[in-house]
This record gives C-alpha cells, structure tokens and sequence, in this order.
C-alpha cells in the first residue's frame, strides 16, 4: 500500500521490476534515468557483482508532480535475477505496490520466465498477497533480437491474468517509458480512491 503523508501532502509509491537474470530489469531503470530531466528523479543507486549483475536492488525515486494536491512519487527497485539471492528478492518486494515482470524474449529463455513468473507468485503469496490483487504488467524485453517469440506467444504463455503487455528492447530504450507509463497508471489509479480517506493533519500512513 502506497505511503501517504498527510502533513506534507506527499504519496510514495514503490514498483519493482521482477524477472529471470539478465532480463534486462536494471536496463530498464537505466535508461529511464539517463533521458529523464535532473528535477524529475533522484539518484541511482546499483549494487552489482563483479560480472556486473544486479546482487541487491536499483533504486530510483521519480517526481510524478502532482495529484489531487499530493505530490507523488515512484521508487522503483529491481530484485535480482539469480535464484540462489531469493531472500533478497523476498525483501525487495516487501510492500510493492505495482509489480512489472521482464521477460526475456530469446527462445531459449522461456522456461526460465515460467519459473520466475512462479517465483513471483510464490515470494508474493509468502507475504500474504495474491499475484492476482496487485498491479501488474508485463514487458517482454529484447523483442529486435533474431528469433524473438512473438508477444503473442509469449502472452498465450505468461499472461494468465490478461494484465497489459509491451514489446520491448531496453537497450534501444523502444517500450521503457510505455511500461512505466502502464504500470504507473495501474498503481495511481488504485490510489485515487483511498486519498479521501485520510485527515489532512495525519502522519505518515502505509
């Protein structure tokens, strides 16, 4: 559930991109942050081995602007890929409020996809939490490579709950911002109907 702050009318909102290693989740958050305006995100923090793979989390706090008289802000983490650091994934998507999945578009990638797709499933369940009641979307990332499933045939797989998809190449940066945009607005839109329910002289509420 978002943080509201009622005394500084500011709402905090985290998404975290899930997906199998490589992916390209930490090359979505890239790219954001190198074409967005320096008054529209923070820093961006990358914790990566040596074989520069993602081992904790990126973080990148965005200024949406304004909403309703709150401003608005995402934090947007990635978990890393490698199935041996799923503690840490557990903890980095403790109290997410919109999930995007990055599928890997290769051929030879797909059963990893199902299995992160079941991870997901089960590290959400772990938190009390239905894959099905939480924002979702998918990105099938790396869709300009030779032999790239179909989104179709992707969907046909991983899309069970008919949530928005989008064709993508992080590194080109073709879909990035549509999937920010999908999931932004999923998360936002479940947002809207809890801001009458505050008082304006309350603290910080999750």
């Amino acid at each position: 559930m978002p943080l509201v702050n009622y005394s500084t009318r500011e709402i905090t909102c985290k998404i975290v991109y899930y997906g199998p290693g490589r992916s390209g989740k930490t090359t979505n958050l890239q790219f954001v942050h190198a074409s967005l305006p320096e008054h529209r995100k923070g820093g961006m923090v990358s914790l990566a081995t040596e074989t520069d793979r993602t081992l904790f989390f990126d973080f990148l706090p965005l200024d949406l602007g304004s909403m309703s008289g709150f401003r608005t802000r995402l934090q947007l983490y990635t978990v890393p890929g490698q199935v041996y650091y799923n503690a840490t994934r557990q903890l980095v998507l403790r109290g997410a409020d919109g999930v995007v999945f990055v599928a890997d578009s290769q051929r030879e990638r797909l059963g990893e996809n199902v299995e992160s797709l079941r991870n997901l499933r089960e590290n959400l369940r772990e938190q009390g939490l239905d894959i099905g009641g939480i924002p979702l979307v998918l990105q099938y990332n790396k869709q300009d490579l030779p032999g790239a499933v179909s989104r179709a045939a992707l969907d046909a797989v991983l899309n069970f709950r008919s949530v928005p998809s989008f064709g993508a190449s992080a590194l080109r940066g073709d879909g990035v911002f549509a999937t920010l945009r999908g999931i932004s607005g999923l998360v936002l839109a479940a947002l809207s109907g809890r801001l009458g329910a505050g008082t304006s002289t309350g603290g910080a509420r999750r």
